[in-house]
């Protein structure tokens, strides 16, 4: 009996995916996931490859166009992909490079001296993923042409279609992502992809990239090029912010065939916005050229304090937090090799590149501070201030700190917890007002859920710095319930609850409290918001009453469409949910609450960034960005509390 339950495990068990069948099967491992955010990967990976040309120095405008039926052409004037038969696969080079999937010009062979796609995997993943695609090459006076239908099959070889001048180089590549691969969505964001070629212009000085959306009656279309690059990105990113010197400091160096570019610029704000890119990508968790930048910073003005006896021999010297406090900085550096760690490429691996960076940066820099003494004294004068803020805010940072879960001490009786200790099952309510917080205390599930109301609104941090964040009641109360501390002090680890979720009135005042809340996380909670336990409630808009039959609906699409499913005779009644405070602890919990019939909206990053862009232009200290979106947006007001 045993014997005949023992699978067999033989060389006929092992499976071998046969070229693009692998992309196919695991397409995560490519492209990060098959969500909206891999949809548009897609995209970058052939716009990539057309930079690749340009960052050789063979290409000056990049075409990328979303057609009527969601399929994306992406035109370059480089070079155009080689049409030769290649000597190992014996077909020609352009099916090479779509159907095999390490084939590149970016292994060595001197091709590209850098590059930024994904070495030579790009162009067939997605191919691989697409419905279907079709690639034309200008090249030596002839067009060429080949197109591969389901998942990157050859319908017929590369062949000659026309004759185009000798002068015309170049490669078009028009695809269709695959909706069986793409199941949430095939539609593309014109927004989303805006944001990355805008980025790729700025970081490429004088490349023309043209972004065009053919979906529209009058289609859209905008022309992105920086002869400034960099420093005009950290132009474009303090926009609406006061800057403390007008010149932006601009530096670049090369050593090894390595290429760092740095450009910066200090504001009034108390938050730094450092990004970093190699080969044109975002490496959002830093690397050693960041650190060595970084390093260098932190040095150099302590060093310059010293000499320039803006700090005495006893002080303390400035920490890293002090010089980046209010700096808005882009750091590019262009790798031969690049080594990223871990899958996503988000880190800088290179030892080599930390010593590179720093020494071009500190040469650029110290020369900067000698050669502008006015611009260094406020730089300096804003470090210093930040760095006595800082031990202000060591001091008040002592009074958030939970001792233990059974410390309630510093709540003032505010805050009502969950009887479970566990923090993987747990959640707290940021309710907005005592009295949808009284609601909320008897809907919820004691053992899980605890509720924090919030009394007025949260102070504005966009204007302020830590220090003054923590005098702030509302603030320190917040804290104290997360139990991560704040700061330096922060540990993620030690968060009291897996979700925290903002519930506010589904009206004018109840989204100012929420992107307050967001500014708030954004500004001192991010890794609470990238790790995924923020949320937002969704209270009902709508109350239908019809018969015994009661429906809540959350916006006025859901509206119309319930009703639409109602008997043109049924006698209904619609009324407006005003708030939170107006719902019973029934209501409330059957809405808004209860985890089988609620609906959370996850927050991410990117939505709490958008919070803290739109704090920052109706907040900010700028009245003219204000004005501006007033005049605009003002015709469009629904639903107006008068």
């Amino acid at each position: 009996m045993l014997e005949e339950n023992k699978q067999s495990y033989d060389e006929s068990q092992i499976q071998v995916l046969e070229g693009l069948e692998a992309v196919r099967k695991r397409p995560g491992m490519y492209i990060g996931s098959t969500s909206s955010r891999g949809l548009h990967h897609l995209v970058y990976e052939i716009v990539d490859n057309a930079v690749d040309e340009a960052l050789a120095g063979y290409c000056d405008t990049i075409d990328v166009q979303i057609n009527k039926d969601n399929s994306i052409t992406v035109r370059d004037d480089g070079r155009g992909i080689p049409t030769e038969i290649h000597p190992k696969t014996k077909i020609s080079t352009v099916e090479t490079v779509y159907t095999v999937l390490h084939a590149g010009g970016k292994f060595g062979g001197g091709g590209y001296k850098v590059s930024g796609g994904l070495h030579g995997v790009g162009a067939s993943v997605v191919n691989a993923l697409s419905k279907w695609l079709e690639v034309t090459v200008y090249k030596n006076g002839k067009i060429h042409f080949i197109r591969f239908e389901n998942g990157g099959h050859t319908v017929a070889p590369l062949k000659v279609i026309d004759e185009c001048s000798p002068d015309r180089t170049g490669t078009t590549v028009t695809f269709k992502a695959d909706p069986e691969i793409f199941k949430e969505t095939t539609v593309y964001d014109y927004e989303i992809l805006k944001q990355r070629v805008r980025e790729l212009a700025f970081l490429n000085k004088g490349l023309r990239i043209i972004l065009v959306d053919d979906r529209e009656i009058e289609p859209r279309k905008e022309i992105f090029v920086y002869e400034g690059g960099i420093s005009e990105y950290v132009k474009f990113l303090n926009k609406g912010k006061t800057p403390i010197h007008e010149q932006i400091v601009h530096l670049e160096g090369e050593e090894d065939n390595i290429s760092v570019e740095v450009a910066m610029q200090y504001n009034t704000g108390y938050t730094s916005n450092i990004y970093s890119f190699t080969n044109n990508i975002n490496t959002h968790e830093g690397g050693t050229h960041e650190d060595g930048v970084k390093r260098a910073l932190t040095r150099i003005i302590n060093s310059y304090g010293k000499k320039n006896k803006f700090l005495k021999e006893n002080d303390a010297p400035l920490t890293g937090d002090d010089v980046r406090e209010g700096l808005t900085m882009i750091i590019s550096c262009k790798h031969p090799d690049p080594q990223f760690e871990g899958q996503t490429k988000t880190k800088l691996g290179n030892s080599e590149v930390r010593k590179i960076a720093d020494d071009v940066f500190s040469e650029g820099f110290e020369r900067f501070l000698l050669e502008n003494p006015d611009e260094a004294k406020l730089i300096m004068e804003k470090a210093m201030t930040a760095a006595r803020a800082r031990v202000a805010a060591k001091k008040a940072r002592e009074l958030t700190r939970r001792k233990g879960d059974l410390d309630v001490i510093n709540f003032g009786g505010k805050l009502v917890d969950c009887k479970d200790k566990d923090p993987s099952v747990c959640e707290i309510f940021l309710v907005e007002g005592d009295s949808a917080g009284g609601s909320a205390i008897k809907g919820r599930n004691s053992m899980t859920q605890a509720i924090l109301p919030l009394r007025g609104k949260i102070l504005n941090v966009e204007k302020a710095r830590l220090d003054r964040a923590l005098s702030n009641e509302e603030i320190r109360t917040i804290i104290t319930a997360f139990g991560t501390g704040i700061g330096e002090d922060f540990n993620l680890s030690k968060l009291r609850y897996d979700k925290i979720i903002i519930m506010t009135d589904a009206d004018v005042d109840g989204s100012h409290i929420r992107v307050l809340l967001l500014t708030l996380f954004y500004r001192f909670f991010r890794p609470i918001v990238e790790a995924g336990h923020v949320y937002a409630a969704q209270p009902p808009l709508f109350c239908i009453k019809h018969g015994k039959t009661i429906k809540y609906v959350l916006n006025p699409e859901e509206r119309d469409a319930y009703l639409a499913t109602l008997n043109p005779n049924t006698k209904y009644d619609i009324m407006r949910m005003k708030g939170l405070g107006e719902m019973d602890a029934e209501e409330l919990n059957e809405t808004t609450m209860d985890i089988n019939t609620r609906v959370l909206r996850k927050i991410t990053v990117e939505d709490a960034m958008a919070a803290d862009e739109v704090f920052n232009k109706l907040m900010g200290e700028e009245v003219e960005p204000r004005r501006k979106f007033i005049e605009e947006n003002a015709v469009y007001v629904e639903n107006l509390d008068v």
